[in-house]
């Protein structure tokens, strides 16, 4: 199915050099891994959302989900982990097994970066129930700046990478004529039982929990910002009834790369899903 979306304002100039006589050389998509956090609700689900800072370079004043890009270290072969193998991931997830590793590794740390959120536990069946501690947040933007690795966290405080609380979601590679490009895996998970998402700032200049109707219905009034893969998330998370029928719906991921055409002054972005 082809499916068209507008091209965000701030990619409006990008999109038209593209398409330009002269267009400029693609950048190379670094891999990516973006979490899909979500809770039971009264009408269905909750989705934990960020709104970008309208100074960041890339989806500046967009609203997204806790993500960013894979770090070399989230690829340490001694990450303690429990769950799918790293072979199953790397089937799910269309890619080599120590990439597909090294993506469930970077959305772990990236949602506990993000929101203060861990998908960890002492063992395979239990998960860490309160990460909120001061200790928790010197370990947090230890993380951020790098000084810490969460192979080291997890070693330190006995815990483990508990990915069977992942589900692979979606792939999708940012548009050729971005100037930043990434090659992103979306994960599903619900909020552990004892954790709270929580807005830590950062890179975030706001951030909650939504319901993904009322994030359509912004979206329509202009109001909410949002790039082609959130706003498809978005529309499948609003027709689902519980966290639980997302997460055994089974998922077959196919790489989804925007394209822009141009339609007389009008730019647009086209996708086959």
């Amino acid at each position: 199915m082809i499916r068209e979306f507008a091209t965000p304002p701030t990619l409006a100039a990008a999109a038209s050099a593209w398409l330009g006589d002269d267009p400029p050389p693609s950048a190379v998509p670094r891999a990516a891994a973006t979490v899909l956090l979500v809770r039971d609700d009264d009408d269905g689900v909750e989705v934990f959302m960020l709104r970008r800072q309208t100074s960041m370079a890339f989806a500046a004043g967009m609203y997204v989900f806790p993500g960013g890009g894979v770090d070399p270290r989230d690829a340490e072969p001694s990450l303690p982990w429990t769950g799918p193998s790293l072979a199953d991931w790397g089937r799910w997830l269309g890619a080599e097994a120590a990439q597909a590793g090294a993506m469930v590794c970077a959305a772990v740390r990236e949602t506990f970066e993000e929101c203060g959120v861990l998908l960890a536990g002492p063992d395979q069946v239990s998960v860490t129930d309160d990460v909120s501690g001061a200790d928790w947040e010197t370990d947090r933007q230890a993380l951020i700046t790098k000084d810490l690795a969460l192979t080291e966290m997890l070693d330190r405080r006995g815990l483990v990478l508990r990915s069977d609380l992942l589900r692979p979601w979606a792939h999708w590679i940012t548009p050729e004529f971005e100037p930043r490009r990434y090659d992103t895996r979306f994960f599903l998970a619900a909020v552990p039982t004892g954790q709270r998402a929580r807005h830590v700032g950062g890179e975030a200049a706001a951030s909650g929990w939504w319901c993904p109707g009322e994030v359509l219905r912004g979206a329509a009034r202009g109001d909410v910002g949002l790039m082609p893969p959130t706003l498809v998330c978005v529309e499948e998370l609003a027709a689902a009834g519980s966290v639980e029928a997302l997460l055994s719906a089974p998922r077959t991921l196919s790489p989804v790369m925007p394209a822009a055409t141009r339609d007389g002054d009008r730019v647009t972005l086209r996708a086959d899903l």
